[in-house]
């Protein structure tokens, strides 16, 4: 009866998906930043508050002891009036406490060396004990989903069970896709030895991948090649160099290429066994279980699809113009993510701190003070290592500890907008807090709602400080292609898992070169003729995690975007009065349906052409940057 998994981050990682944010120069200072404020060293997380002064063993031996007295009730939820019923939820709170302290503490340290055999090994343990105290709890919810709705409805109405009751409610729309109480505990005991190992060998497979370069492109030229790891090589995909670019894009696919065809067994295996899960169960496609746990229904999913791919253009528009600030007739698929900044300046952590605090400052001082303390109660882990793990996440943890933030610093410009990404997520969680473990986290779809906020703010503060032309063409670029990136980029990607999931439901396994053709279709589509994809782009598929532990959960971020988007633009309009709202939305975490949350910030997401308002916003965007690139001498008027 877990409200969500112990193990994983609340936020899956924004860079793992995305790896396209370019935010233009800023202005650093005169002080160039020393080696180890560009490497952000000694910037680690202290996770030793998530064991509760005791150890991981004395966690999970607490948590077995509250299964033990859930599982007495097995047999007579039907029984139990309001209060009775409140007893036990707060029982099943404390669990999820107790459970996701352990996990988070594990998990956060699996991702801090995912090479370390011991772990891996205290990961899998937890898993494994966690899964069979989840398997004496299935009970609750089949017992839970056998009352009528009017029964239901009486006890719910009770206010001593609001900390828990749009949970209960949402349980409740499983009703159709459970299965008997010997089935789910049989799937439920496999899970672990089953769809999450696999999900484990890809985290290790892609978190053990390294980039050969040559020394001269890292600042080193005595040394002919440096491995680094594959978070580094990506980053180079942005320099303003040519050369340099290619040079990291054949440079990732080199290593991307040795453990391509184990990569694509355990997606093929993946696929397979979410289809298994899918007939099983009667979801009517392979992502309406996604669509049910984002709290929305498929047509209105399909909807925002088919709104973003039926603009498409708006991204093409934009590489075409790209093609020819960079000097190009067209674009390769190693240039869409090419900084347009006059120099490609690094910059150190303090600075970046200072950037995102003072942008957050501008909105809100509360929340500065809270981001804040991410920087000076060590909740950020920042440097980037060999076996951590890749892209940037933001763990929730559990309600009554503070969230933790995870990057891989580069010390590149996109690494300040990635900051304040992660921080926004962080933000949302510990105002959140209040509302408890069963209400905290909202559905993905709005789960990217303060992040993308909090990234607006940074731009906007940035860009009203700078004069110069070239500076603003760099910085409007850059919110342009964060939005191309989460929006387009995100709605191409979910097209190929669309395009995968019915291939290996429809014709079978899928072999290397077929993956390859699915992503290259579906990314040229989006792309069209801007853009000429390289034969090494066809693997590039093969790291993305999203694919693999959280399938259909890519086009959240499009949702997310847009809704963001138009949140940040009620801001705008509507100056400091807006303020009260935004935070109201925060502090109410996933306690109402998307729909109601929505109304706080007086945004209709069941208003049919909101995604064509928001879409309105981004080529909004694409305005701006080329009236400004016309402005900076970049643009012609074509």
């Amino acid at each position: 009866m877990t409200s969500q998994s112990t193990t994983a981050p609340n936020e899956p990682g924004r860079d793992e998906a995305r790896n396209d944010t370019t935010p233009g120069d800023t202005a650093h200072g005169d002080t160039a930043p020393g080696e180890e404020d560009l490497t952000a060293a000694g910037i680690r997380w202290d996770l030793e508050g998530l064991l509760d002064g005791g150890g991981t063993e004395a966690l999970l031996e607490r948590a077995e002891s509250l299964v033990d007295r859930i599982a007495s009730y097995r047999g007579g939820i039907a029984e139990l009036d309001a209060k009775g019923l409140a007893d036990l939820m707060q029982l099943s709170a404390e669990l999820e406490d107790v459970l996701g302290r352990a996990g988070n503490y594990v998990m956060l340290r699996f991702a801090e060396d995912t090479t370390d055999p011991a772990r891996g090994a205290a990961m899998a343990a937890f898993e494994e004990r966690a899964t069979a105290m989840s398997t004496k709890l299935v009970f609750f919810e089949l017992e839970w989903a056998a009352l009528d709705d009017t029964r239901v409805e009486a006890l719910l109405g009770d206010p001593v069970l609001d900390f828990c009751a749009h949970h209960l409610r949402n349980l409740r729309r499983y009703r159709p896709h459970l299965l008997s109480e010997p089935e789910e505990k049989l799937l439920t005991e496999k899970s672990v030895s089953g769809a999450g190992a696999w999900v484990r060998l890809f985290d290790e497979l892609t978190s053990a991948l390294t980039v050969e370069l040559p020394g001269r492109l890292l600042g080193d030229p005595d040394e002919p090649s440096v491995e680094v790891g594959l978070e580094t090589g990506l980053s180079l995909i942005q320099h303003p160099d040519r050369e340099t670019r290619a040079t990291a894009a054949e440079a990732v696919t080199a290593a991307l290429e040795p453990g391509l065809r184990t990569r694509a067994f355990v997606y093929n295996t993946l696929l397979l066994d979410k289809s298994v899960d899918d007939r099983l169960r009667s979801y009517p496609s392979w992502v309406s279980s996604r669509n049910l746990s984002n709290e929305a229904d498929d047509d209105s999913v399909q909807a925002l699809i088919e709104a973003v791919v039926g603009r498409y253009d708006i991204a093409q528009r934009w590489y075409a113009a790209k093609a020819q600030v960079l000097g190009l007739d067209r674009l390769a698929d190693y240039d869409r993510m090419a900084s347009v900044a006059s120099d490609e300046s690094t910059i150190g952590w303090s600075e970046a701190r200072r950037i995102v605090l003072e942008a957050y400052a501008s909105f809100s001082p509360e929340m500065a003070a809270i981001a804040e303390r991410f920087f000076e109660e060590n909740w950020i882990d920042a440097p980037a290592g060999d076996g951590k793990r890749p892209g940037a996440f933001c763990a929730y943890t559990v309600a009554s500890h503070h969230p933790y933030v995870l990057l891989n610093w580069t010390s590149r410009n996109r690494d300040v907008l990635t900051l304040a990404h992660e921080l926004g997520h962080g933000l949302h969680a510990y105002l959140a807090a209040d509302q408890g473990v069963f209400h905290q986290s909202t559905p993905l779809t709005l789960a990217e709602t303060a992040s993308v906020f909090g990234e607006a703010v940074t731009n906007n503060a940035l860009l009203e400080n700078l004069q110069d032309p070239n500076d603003r063409f760099a910085l409007l670029a850059s919110t342009l292609e964060d939005s191309i990136a989460t929006v387009f980029r995100q709605v191409a990607m979910n097209r190929f898992e669309d395009a995968v999931h019915h291939e290996r439901r429809d014709v079978g396994e899928i072999s290397v070169e077929r993956f390859g053709e699915l992503w290259a279709d579906t990314q040229s589509t989006m792309l069209g003729d801007a853009v000429e994809l390289t034969e090494g782009y066809r693997t590039w598929w093969s790291y993305i995690p999203h694919f693999i532990s959280t399938p259909g959960y890519v086009y959240a971020y499009a949702y997310g975007q847009l809704l963001a988007l138009s949140v940040y633009a009620r801001y705008r309009s509507q100056g400091r009065e807006f303020v009260p709202a935004y935070l109201e939305l925060l502090r109410a975490g996933g306690s109402l349906p998307p729909e109601e949350l929505g109304r706080i910030v007086d945004c209709d997401l069941t208003d049919p052409g909101f995604w064509d308002a928001g879409l309105d916003i981004v080529e909004s965007q694409l305005d701006s940057a080329l009236e400004a690139g016309r402005a900076a001498g970049r643009l012609t008027q074509r």
